[in-house]
């Protein structure tokens, strides 16, 4: 394969003509002219290049290592440089300026809101936390130790049977009131699902808190009149959700795409994104840290475990990304919201080995030249420890403010003309043209 372009994606080349590839089939020798736009080529242009009746050249990309399903405007990532920026705006700013619901309201929306247009989504959302009783009555079916994480992906779904209205997916207006029940209901869900394991009785929303702060004291409120949360610990969790609000076309949000691709209701695509945020590669990183650090015990033994990593002996679990080549914007701002947290709760041990763990590892050659950086799991799982929560809460965490950017997702894919449901190619290994054999002649 040759290419006539100076340099792909641009308008033209150097001579005026529109970029392409020239493509020599050698086992025909036949030519082909490529469009390259944006700096992909489409895989139908290249199943154009055939043999007779043979099947066009077509892609094998187990994983879309290198493989564009969609068009987005949503979420940026420059993994070589460590950018990250929702709609455009830098992940450090939103973080540090922002909310989780004015962040949710951009992701969504394609803009920040005017101060009208927020506090109405803010009164849309806030009224929308509570859920139907029978949806109460529903979890609490579940077996006492019953995996939180399962516990939301079965509600979540089963929301769909409470909202036939939301199979009506090309009605703009319900598709708006989907994403505000969703994104409501969420926590609330999440902190039944907490409760539950705990064998304490469900907490009602509190509608004069913020999004937070109301999560908070759904999950931790037991006699008190009002639970009233610190200030750093709900600016904190604010920063938490944020980062996790939307990180481009991973497995959760291909999860969401591929499922709401068939047209199905958002509450169904959603639980999609859950199920698959619920596997160790994607949701379960930052309980694996915290397995590591403890297999660790103390600041001693980290120069003995790196010399394990670097024998094949030992996992470094919390550094290196399928997308970041440099230090994952997000594990910088969570490094610091790490003392806010350990000001009101104590600073957690395992902190401290975890600073020399990084030290260590940055100093070193062997990481350095691999790019293995700290990720956004180094540090998180240490925070969520020290606000009381669970290894099993984790990826519940994850999946509430998740939800805005799975949301605004599949919103765009519904308003994408090009997508069509999800529908893969296949490479066929198996056996052909086999006779059946009746039962008495086999052997």
């Amino acid at each position: 394969m040759s290419t006539d372009t100076a340099s792909t994606g641009a308008a033209s080349t150097k001579d005026g003509a529109d970029p392409s590839l020239t493509v020599r089939d050698n086992r025909t020798g036949t030519e082909y002219d490529v469009p390259v736009t944006d700096g992909t080529v489409r895989a139908s242009d290249l199943a154009k290049i055939r043999i007779d009746d043979e099947p066009g050249i077509a892609v094998y990309d187990p994983g879309f290592v290198n493989t564009a399903s969609c068009r987005s405007a949503i979420t940026y990532i420059d993994g070589d440089k460590g950018i990250l920026e929702y709609r455009g705006y830098p992940i450090e700013q939103l973080a540090e300026k922002s909310n989780y619901l004015e962040v949710a309201y951009l992701l969504v929306h394609g803009e920040l809101p005017t101060h009208q247009q927020y506090d109405t989504w803010e009164h849309q959302v806030t009224f929308h936390t509570f859920v139907h009783e029978n949806v109460k009555s529903f979890m609490e079916g579940f077996r006492y130790d019953a995996h939180p994480m399962g516990m939301l992906l079965a509600s979540v779904g089963a929301l769909s049977t409470f909202y036939p209205e939301s199979r009506n997916i090309s009605d703009a207006n319900i598709r708006q009131m989907q994403i505000v029940r969703l994104i409501a209901k969420m926590p609330t869900l999440g902190a039944w699902a907490f409760r539950h394991a705990q064998g304490k009785p469900y907490v009602y929303p509190d509608n004069d808190l913020g999004y937070a702060a109301n999560f908070l004291s759904m999950l931790f409120k037991m006699s008190e009149q009002r639970f009233e949360a610190d200030e750093r610990l709900i600016k904190a969790l604010e920063v938490l959700f944020i980062l996790h609000a939307d990180h481009e076309q991973n497995c959760s949000t291909n999860a969401v795409r591929s499922v709401g691709s068939s047209q199905v209701d958002p509450y169904s695509a959603t639980s999609a994104g859950i199920a698959a945020l619920f596997g160790p590669l994607h949701g379960g990183a930052n309980e694996a840290v915290l397995k590591m650090l403890r297999r660790i015990g103390s600041l001693d033994k980290v120069p003995e475990f790196i010399d394990g990593v670097k024998n094949g002996n030992e996992r470094l679990m919390g550094f290196g990304h399928r997308v970041y080549k440099n230090f994952d914007p997000r594990a910088t701002i969570i490094k610091k919201a790490c003392d806010d947290v350990f000001e009101v709760t104590g600073v957690n041990p395992l902190l401290k080995i975890a600073v020399e763990l990084e030290k260590v590892a940055l100093e070193d050659e062997y990481f350095v030249t691999r790019k293995l950086y700290p990720n956004v799991d180094f540090y998180s799982g240490l925070i969520y420890e020290a606000l009381r929560f669970p290894p099993e809460m984790f990826t519940v965490l994850f999946a509430i403010p998740r939800t805005s950017g799975w949301l605004a997702q599949w919103l765009e894919l519904t308003e994408d003309s090009e997508q069509k449901i999800a529908r893969p190619k296949q490479i066929y290994t198996g056996k052909r043209d086999l006779d059946y054999v009746p039962f008495a002649d086999r052997g």
